[in-house]
Parts: structure tokens; C-alpha cells; sequence
């Protein structure tokens, strides 16, 4: 048992560097684009578009163990339609959970060595991965509601010219937009192409 500990441990460290590295080179890819009012678009769902997983988290300051219940200690996944999966761990998964939630956490936290450092990284972060069958201009736009904002709904969006394949898109509502507007409590993805929205997943609380 303790060999196997062990090779859990070095496992997730060779992961966690592989990951942080490419880390600083996506931090300067493009970054997303604040909409200030949120226009609707007619729904043109298309076959040729998918989500295929939704990743959440949710960073707190509190590390995980410091509480007896830390929200930052669900790494949320949800398939088609922004169903979330059970994050509930059994006895036979709860050593590599742990490692997990260590693991999203430190990435989540590289390079922030302040305390003011480590405030702008609080809050929440969505990974949507998506496929396109063919070749496509598309946008990739967050709409979500904060718990302090109700029903005020908020944007964020990127763009991919001649798309095609598979991709991963990460949005994040972090530092002063979390703590001034409050955690993100409802949500939805879209893929929009020629202004239709060609595909879509969104939470359970979006209506």
C-alpha cells in the first residue's frame, strides 16, 4: 500500500510540472473579451457542433482540509447539457481525489506568491472542451449570473476563425469580479456561428 502511495505521489508530480509548464505559455494566448450587454441570438442547433465536457472549480482561500466543508474541494465535470457528475468519492477513489484536488489547486495557484497574488486568483473557472465536424468562424461565449447580481447577466467570449476539430476553452471570474459580485450561480456555453447559436450546455439554475 505504501508503494503504491508513493508511485500516486510521483505520478501527480510529473503531472502537476508538465501541466505548470504549459501553463506560462497559455497564459499569454489570447485572452477573453468582457461583453458589457449580453445580446441573444436566434438557436440554430447543428449536429456539427458539441460539447463534449464541462469542467468547473471553484478556488477558494481556505485550502483543502482547513474546513469541514470547502467548496474548492469538487472538481465538478458535466457531460452533454451541463449535467454535473457525482463528486462524491468512494473509499476505492478518495487517495486519488485528494491528489486531484492538490493538483488543481496548485495549478490554479502557480506563480501567485503574495497574498495579493493568490486574491486575484480566487474565484470561479469553467473548461469547456468542444468539436467542430467542419470548418467554421466561431465564437465561444460564457454568459453566467453572480449571486450579489441576481438576474443581471454578464459575458465573456472567444473568437475561432476557421475552426475545426477539437478544442478547449477556459473562462474565469476571478479576484475583485468575485468578491465584489460574489460566486457564479448560474450559467451557459454557446457556440455561435454566423449569429445562431449552433450548439449549447448550460447548469441546472439557468433559465
Amino acid at each position: 500500500m505504501r508503494r503504491m502511495g508513493n508511485r500516486l505521489t510521483i505520478n501527480w508530480s510529473v503531472a502537476l510540472l508538465a501541466v505548470l509548464a504549459a501553463s506560462a505559455l497559455a497564459r499569454t494566448q489570447q485572452q477573453p473579451r468582457v461583453i458589457d450587454r449580453a445580446v441573444s441570438f436566434p438557436v440554430a442547433l447543428n449536429e456539427d457542433f458539441q460539447f463534449r465536457k464541462t469542467k468547473l472549480y471553484l478556488l477558494t482561500e481556505a485550502a483543502p482540509g482547513q474546513e469541514k466543508t470547502n467548496p474548492d474541494e469538487n472538481i465538478q465535470n458535466a457531460g452533454k447539457g451541463g449535467k454535473l457528475g457525482s463528486t462524491a468519492p468512494s473509499s476505492k477513489t478518495t487517495t486519488v481525489q485528494d491528489a486531484s484536488i492538490r493538483f488543481e489547486r496548485q495549478y490554479r495557484l502557480f506563480g501567485a506568491v503574495t497574498k495579493l497574488d493568490q486574491r486575484e486568483r480566487m474565484g470561479n473557472y469553467f473548461d469547456f472542451f468542444w468539436r467542430t465536424r467542419r470548418i467554421g468562424d466561431l465564437t465561444v461565449r460564457l454568459e453566467y449570473k453572480q449571486e450579489k447580481l441576481h438576474a443581471h447577466v454578464q459575458a465573456q467570449e472567444l473568437f475561432y476563425p476557421a475552426a475545426r476539430g477539437n478544442y478547449k476553452t477556459e473562462f474565469k471570474v476571478v479576484g475583485d469580479d468575485y468578491f465584489d459580485d460574489g460566486r457564479v450561480i448560474a450559467w451557459r456555453c454557446l457556440l455561435i456561428e454566423n449569429g445562431r447559436i449552433v450548439a449549447e450546455t448550460h447548469s441546472y439554475l439557468w433559465e
